[in-house]
């Protein structure tokens, strides 16, 4: 009898499978988006309020901001893009030091792109970002940062746009 080898997940691939797994109903996935979204707004309220640069190990993290690790692995798979050097979260164990050293205009603007509204109207911005005018710049190129904008159809009798000078039916438009 052959035996089977159970593979051993990563932090992050454990926590995607709690976080994005099947087997929850949808009752269960909101009550558990829903506990996570309220630590989640706590743990950024922390770390914006402060200009020191947390890092440590994602152990380390885990208990100075009182969160379980595989938590703390979801908050460094969701900042991970804002930062200013990512960390390894693919192979990252408890032991990985990590850091949070974030760029603050691209963190506020992911949060925008996440639709976190509890994150990105948190206090906090009015300090890190004083210019509510450029709060709102950064909001504006986010949410226009997906529209598609197409050209103006070209009609079959019109000028090639290609400059041959030739009608486009009889010329690109073939």
């Amino acid at each position: 009898m052959a035996q089977e080898m159970e593979k051993e997940y990563t932090l992050l691939e454990t926590w995607r499978g709690i976080a994005y797994g099947a087997g929850k109903t949808q009752k269960e996935s909101d009550q558990f988006w829903a506990k996570y979204f309220t630590v989640e707004k706590s743990f950024y309220e922390k770390i914006l309020a402060s200009d020191e640069v947390v890092s440590g190990t994602v152990k380390e993290l885990a208990e100075k901001f009182e969160v379980e690790v595989l938590v703390m692995v979801g908050f460094l798979d969701g900042i991970n893009e804002s930062l200013k050097t990512p960390n390894p979260i693919e192979e990252m164990t408890e032991d990985t030091v990590v850091s949070l050293d974030y760029d603050k205009e691209l963190l506020y603007k992911n949060m925008v792109e996440a639709k976190a509204e509890w994150l990105y109207t948190l206090e906090a911005w009015n300090t890190l970002i004083p210019d509510e005018n450029r709060r709102k710049e950064l909001y504006k190129e986010q949410k226009s940062s997906h529209t598609v904008v197409k050209d103006k159809k070209v009609s079959r009798n019109e000028p090639c746009p290609c400059g041959s000078g030739k009608k486009y039916k009889f010329c690109c438009g073939r």
